[in-house]
């Protein structure tokens, strides 16, 4: 009697074991960081849903600033990042020795001149006031726009991708400029004549794609993306959100709700196969 009692308790045991093991197995969570504003909604309307139809639970952590999501990515606190560029996830990976990788692109909203005391670019005189990016990569974006206006002149031979201002040869209009963090460049707006603005920082402070005086044109060097550490690029987690971003359903949200953003190279290939 005492053994069958043993026997039924340890077979009792077994199968609660193999139901936790297996509830563990089942339960698929992917925590996302991202930066507040459109590339959050980007997930939160058009990721988090068909990955939930995948049986994932997904968790969307907002950032205010382009630091913090790469560490909390490599500590392990995230399962992928979405708010950086390929030139700015390899540098920053590369100087604090990380091992991040790139996943996929996604559609981007470029960088752009606003201002709130003109209607036009040529409204701009001498000792006008320019706000740009402080950070090294979204500087060298502005300086290279700051260029095509003719408002500065870089150096021959000049790199676009690390251009600072030390690679100013002339201002050909007397401008001021104002490095400032990317976050704050949309207030600036009150104080500056000219304010350039990551896509982001302005959707996500109101600002309209449409209200900007001029918009860069995009090259895949500052494409956004989603970032995994370099160990998880091929689990079967980060391969669902990269198909997630290449779907059909993505690409529909994308034509709804993010009008004005460069597309992927993925998505116009989906809408030239759809014609």
């Amino acid at each position: 009697m005492f053994i069958a009692r043993r026997t039924i308790l340890a077979a009792i045991t077994g199968l609660a074991i193999a139901s936790v093991a297996s509830a563990a197995k089942d339960t698929k969570e992917i925590v996302i960081g991202t930066s507040a504003g459109p590339y959050a909604d980007q997930i939160k309307l058009g990721i988090k849903p068909i990955l939930e139809k995948q049986g994932y639970k997904v968790k969307i952590i907002e950032f205010n600033d382009y630091i913090q999501p790469n560490f909390a990515l490599a500590e392990g606190s995230l399962d992928a990042n979405v708010f950086q560029h390929i030139v700015y996830l390899n540098k920053f990976a590369t100087e604090h020795k990380l091992a991040l990788t790139d996943l996929v692109t996604i559609p981007t909203a470029p960088i752009a001149i606003y201002s709130k005391k003109h209607k036009a670019l040529s409204e701009v005189q001498d000792g006008s006031t320019v706000a740009l990016p402080n950070d090294p990569t979204n500087q060298a974006r502005a300086l290279v726009l700051l260029d095509q206006l003719g408002w500065i002149k870089l150096r021959e031979k000049f790199d676009p991708v690390r251009a600072s201002e030390k690679d100013i040869a002339s201002y050909q209009k007397k401008i001021k400029l104002v490095p400032l963090e990317a976050a704050q460049l949309p207030r600036s707006l009150q104080d500056t004549d000219y304010s350039f603005v990551n896509g982001n920082y302005a959707l996500a402070s109101g600002l309209k794609l449409t209200e900007a005086l001029i918009t860069e044109k995009i090259s895949p060097n500052y494409i956004n993306l989603v970032a995994v550490r370099t160990a998880d690029k091929q689990k079967q987690f980060a391969k669902d959100i990269a198909a997630a971003y290449r779907s059909p359903e993505f690409l529909a949200v994308t034509n709804k709700h993010f009008a004005g953003y460069a597309k992927t190279d993925y998505q116009l290939a989906l809408q030239a196969a759809a014609k």
